[in-house]
């Protein structure tokens, strides 16, 4: 398990609705290999203005026609951006599996 690790990763935009929305934390083991049907964290290539932010996508199948990379897209058809706009990931790119999304937690405050 070495290069492994568990760590909490916090979900900002829509592109992941409804499956995740801005504000949840999700579990994620790093360095963690991908699977197709589940959500991986992974560095979209930069775009003219620059880098993009890390983000959440599913992954949905081996790139076609780009060994070594992987086919990620968006729950949401009309946020963010996926593998329809930037084609397949490399899997130096996907950073880890996301492991499930973690209860929401209200703080209480309490009075004597």
């Amino acid at each position: 398990m070495s290069g492994r690790r568990l760590g909490v990763a916090v979900v900002t935009g829509r592109s992941m609705e409804p499956a995740l929305h801005e504000g949840d934390r999700v579990l994620v083991l790093w360095g963690g290999r991908p699977r197709v049907g589940r959500m991986a964290v992974v560095r979209l290539p930069p775009s003219e203005r620059g880098p993009r932010p890390i983000s959440v996508k599913r992954v949905t199948r081996p790139a076609p026609g780009e060994p070594g990379a992987w086919w990620v897209e968006r729950d949401n058809p009309t946020e963010g951006v996926d593998s329809w706009h930037v084609g397949g990931i490399l899997e130096s790119d996907v950073l880890g599996r996301v492991l499930g999304r973690l209860p929401h937690f209200t703080r209480r405050v309490w009075r004597a």
